[in-house]
């Protein structure tokens, strides 16, 4: 999809789900849990479930897989939560990584400045104090002495642990300019006011790649395009609506500290258009910031033109944790099957926690054993569950709801010629497949290992 096209302005389409009915059905079915319930939650930090930790997985080995596995020019990483101090105080986060906080003075609660409308305490209409610069990182202490000389903090991103391996990664693999180095984890941001779910946190996964191009402009932009509209199209690929994505390049007094120019790519949220991903120009900055903390030589030598210098990087930079919330939100139906309604996630059966769901139409007659084999077979190969209780309706209700795409049940006519019937989500259509076949006909609807 173009730049221009995404970026157009467009109308909201329909939808049946709010951000309310989407986190009752993530904590009653198992996909996402307060963190800490027992005591009370802990503010906006969450615990993914059985079937949350499934979707989590699926959408982080969606990216894996067409950002590194299949591409020749991309190669992988995982760095440390835990970098030197002096990472910080190079990249500029120890000195930008900031955001205004103020605080009211009557009812004692603290806002970013720059999301307050007017002069007064949005909750108590109070007074506030003078906006102060908060830097977002986390501080912790490694070794016995908990002093300035052993301060260290949780990464705010990803990305510097890729720019602190560069050399690294140049000294130990073939490679040739443009190419990338990717990594997914877990960074830490000291969020002011996080909210709407798990759409923003303090504690989240990032699915990171930096992409190192020739300091020319016309390469840059070039590639800056290419992973710009690459991007937009990897989540419609996994199925979100085009109509509820749109591009939005930043205004000159918004973009970070590093960025020469930067794209985001955003959902349309229940509450509104919110960023799924940042495609950034980032120039050379943090290679010469590093090169020249660290006094380590971090240039690449071009082979072709017998010179040495430093590369420019694009860097698209996503987060797990809101492509997870926009896919259920994006999946998320209601409608009636049989006089009755059901909720009904029709997630891409690539990122769907379950595949296929197993029911034995009786618990006797050998069903349950029978049932309990096409099992073992099938979770050689994906992600199964396993149901017996209650009517055959009630159990595909409960699939339904968390986007198994596939139901198989063993019945009568399965004792007698080993056919199963396979059930699909979306259109409620059943057929008769062998048992034999089952295995190759849920590899080929589901496209696991198809091309994207």
């Amino acid at each position: 999809m173009s730049v221009e096209n995404a970026t157009a302005s467009q109308a909201a389409p329909a939808r049946a789900v709010t951000m309310e009915k989407l986190v009752n059905l993530c904590k009653r079915r198992g996909l996402v849990f307060p963190t800490s319930d027992i005591y009370g939650g802990l503010g906006s930090t969450f615990d993914y479930g059985p079937l949350g930790v499934e979707l989590k997985r699926n959408v982080k080995e969606a990216w894996w897989r067409e950002t590194v596995q299949r591409r020749t020019d991309v190669l992988g990483l995982d760095s440390a939560i835990l970098q030197h101090p002096r990472t910080w105080e190079a990249s500029g986060h120890l000195q930008n990584f900031t955001d205004p906080l103020v605080d009211c003075k009557n009812c004692k609660q603290r806002f970013r400045a720059d999301h307050i409308e007017g002069d007064r305490c949005p909750e108590c209409g109070g007074e506030l104090t003078e906006a102060r610069q908060f830097n977002l990182m986390f501080k912790t202490f490694m070794g016995p002495l908990e002093d300035t000389a052993n301060t260290v903090y949780l990464r705010p991103e990803t990305a510097q642990g890729i720019f602190a391996n560069f050399a690294n990664v140049i000294d130990t693999q073939r490679v040739k300019l443009p190419f990338g180095i990717a990594q997914t984890g877990k960074s830490f941001r000291n969020e002011i006011t996080p909210g709407n779910f798990i759409f923003r946190t303090r504690e989240f996964e990032q699915m990171e790649m930096e992409f190192f191009v020739k300091p020319e402009p016309a390469e840059e932009q070039r590639w800056f395009d290419y992973w710009v509209g690459e991007r937009f199209n990897w989540y419609v690929r996994y199925g979100i609506a085009s109509d509820r994505l749109r591009l939005r390049p930043h205004a000159q007094d918004e973009l970070s500290h590093y960025s020469r120019g930067t794209t985001d790519v955003e959902y349309l949220y229940p509450f509104g258009w919110g960023e799924l991903e940042g495609i950034a120009r980032r120039g050379s900055f943090d290679l010469d910031q590093h090169a020249k903390f660290s006094g380590k030589d971090l240039t690449y030598f071009d082979e072709e033109a017998k010179a040495r210098y430093r590369p420019w990087v694009i860097e698209p930079a996503a987060g797990v944790d809101r492509a997870m919330l926009a896919f259920m939100l994006d999946a998320y139906d209601e409608d009636v099957v049989e006089n009755e309604t059901r909720i009904v996630l029709r997630l891409d059966p690539r990122l769907a926690p379950v595949k296929a769901a197993i029911y034995p139409l009786l618990r006797k007659g050998g069903h349950p054993e029978k049932a309990q084999a096409v099992r073992e077979l099938i979770a050689r190969y994906f992600t199964t569950a396993y149901d017996q209780a209650g009517s055959i309706g009630r159990r595909y209700r409960r699939q339904d709801e968390i986007g198994t795409p596939f139901g198989v049940t063993i019945d009568h006519q399965t004792m007698e010629d080993d056919t199963v019937t396979l059930r699909d989500r979306d259109t409620t259509q059943q057929e008769r497949v062998p048992i034999g076949t089952l295995v190759a006909t849920l590899v080929d609807r589901i496209g696991w290992y198809r091309e994207a």
